[in-house]
């Protein structure tokens, strides 16, 4: 697999081929399987992120602090505001909908983490579904994002624990970007700058759950993340660029997280998890979870 972005553009656009097309023969020769079998895994998780999707629409879920549940709902069927009926409330209802699911402790695809796993479904799914496009084209899609992740993990992290949740749903909202951006019709070195527009948006995103549990701030934002992707292919389909590489911001976001405080790395130990309400609703959510 590739460790820099550059190279696996280059290799595409030299063979006039998608960004999509590269990950699958990489992905192949590295595990010795053939590319319909590794399109075959990628339909499996796209038919899991789905029913997490559905899932969490229903509305019912509640997490075991109570924290977390019901918001994905309330988005697909609360009162009307500015963005009503368009795709961008529609892909922030569904982000929650699989953090909602995770929450409760159900099914979900972690893509690339399951602290940032709303975000690629909802991206992915949701712009497919408002331009009808095909289950083949979001498998192609899930390929180039597993490639985007690959070359975040190699060099920078895709631990929150590591690097803050610029290294999980800032990730996740790179992946989502690029990998749409190119599903939508967009060039290779347009999916690049994609990445890089939507990591850039991240960078410095501390990791700060409260009393340690993957719910708060986790879940919202990962509505964020999705909507920090969107904008990043609205502006790379429309022909805007960024001037740092997509390789030198993921390098800039593992140089951020090394250097962040451990308190911002998933310890709780800073951020929103220290505010006083944030002890305050730890306490008693975790007492809420013994007495369970």
């Amino acid at each position: 697999m590739f460790t820099n972005l550059m190279d696996a553009v280059r290799a595409a656009e030299t063979r006039n081929l998608r960004l999509a097309d590269v990950a699958l023969e990489a992905e192949a020769k590295d595990q010795g399987r053939s590319v319909a079998d590794i399109r075959a895994a990628l339909l499996r998780a796209l038919v899991v992120m789905r029913g997490a999707i559905e899932r969490g629409l229903v509305g019912d879920l509640m997490s075991n602090s109570g924290l977390v549940g019901g918001d994905a709902a309330k988005l697909r069927t609360g009162p009307a505001g500015p963005l009503a009926g368009t795709p961008f409330r529609d892909v922030l209802a569904r982000a929650l909908a699989v953090q909602e699911v995770n929450a409760a402790m159900g099914v979900i695809v972690a893509a690339p983490t399951a602290g940032g796993a709303g975000v690629l479904p909802a991206v992915l799914t949701g712009l497919a579904d408002a331009k009808g496009l095909s289950d083949d084209l979001l498998v192609d899609a899930l390929a180039t994002a597993g490639l985007i992740g690959a070359v975040v993990a190699e060099r920078a992290s895709l631990s929150g624990a590591e690097g803050g949740c610029q290294a999980e749903t800032g990730a996740a909202a790179g992946m989502a970007a690029g990998a749409a951006t190119e599903m939508l019709g967009g060039t290779p070195t347009q999916a690049y700058h994609a990445v890089a527009l939507a990591q850039q948006g991240t960078l410095g995103l501390v990791c700060d759950p409260l009393g340690g549990l993957v719910e708060l701030p986790c879940v919202f934002r990962n509505a964020t993340a999705a909507a920090i992707a969107l904008a990043a292919i609205e502006m790379a389909l429309a022909g805007v660029t960024f001037a740092i590489p997509a390789d030198e911001v993921i390098d800039t976001m593992g140089e951020i997280g090394r250097a962040m405080d451990v308190r911002y790395r998933e310890t709780a130990g800073g951020g929103l998890a220290a505010t006083p309400t944030g002890r305050r609703l730890a306490r008693e959510r975790l007492v809420q979870i013994k007495k369970s």
